[in-house]
């Protein structure tokens, strides 16, 4: 259980921050940008859920709630020592990864099949999770990044390519299931 009795510390202004095992690195290094990414994604995700219905709210809903499990996984380096830790870290799994495959799956059955690129935009709700997938793409370059030098868990890497593909898929459907997409015209401007 998290408990927050007081909010600043003063432990980090020298430039550090704690990470989930307890051992210090720089605010600027690339694990902690990784999970400060996350961190952005789920505050643009909030601001989309301001226009989203009942039903797609639940689901951006579940997705915040799974963005603070890859921050938590991405903030707690060296997997290798999770046995020894005083208590299970947690890590994005596999079947997160499958939910949001199902949920794009189900999405794409009552979509119309692209003949163009769309442009970010349309309904309100659309162009909130267009925004939510581009950060949602920097996230995932984030965690990318930082798998090039330390150890990530693969499946929260998973979990952010698909997460975009969620969002793109969802943005058509708050486009009127897609019959109100913004088409790119290639050279129209020419």
């Amino acid at each position: 259980m998290v408990v927050l009795n007081k909010i600043y510390t003063r432990t980090g202004d020298a430039g550090t921050t704690a990470l989930g095992d307890g051992s210090r690195a720089a605010k600027h290094s690339a694990r902690v940008a990784s999970y400060g990414n996350v961190d952005e994604l789920n505050s643009t995700l909030g601001m989309a859920r301001l226009y989203a219905t009942a039903e797609t709210d639940e689901a951006l809903a579940r997705i915040q709630n799974d963005l603070f499990d890859v921050g938590a996984d991405l903030c707690r380096p060296d997997m290798e020592k999770d046995a020894e830790a005083e208590y299970t870290p947690l890590r994005v799994i596999a079947s997160q990864v499958d939910r949001l495959e199902a949920e794009i799956d189900a999405m794409t059955k009552v979509l119309e099949p692209l003949r163009s690129f769309i442009l970010p935009g349309g309904t309100e709700l659309a162009a909130h999770l267009h925004l939510c997938r581009t950060v949602c793409r920097r996230a995932e370059r984030g965690a990318t990044e930082l798998a090039q030098i330390e150890a990530v868990n693969p499946d929260a890497i998973k979990y952010l390519n698909r997460l975009s593909d969620w969002f793109f898929v969802a943005g058509r459907m708050a486009n009127n299931g897609g019959k109100d997409d913004v088409l790119w015209v290639p050279g129209a401007n020419r």
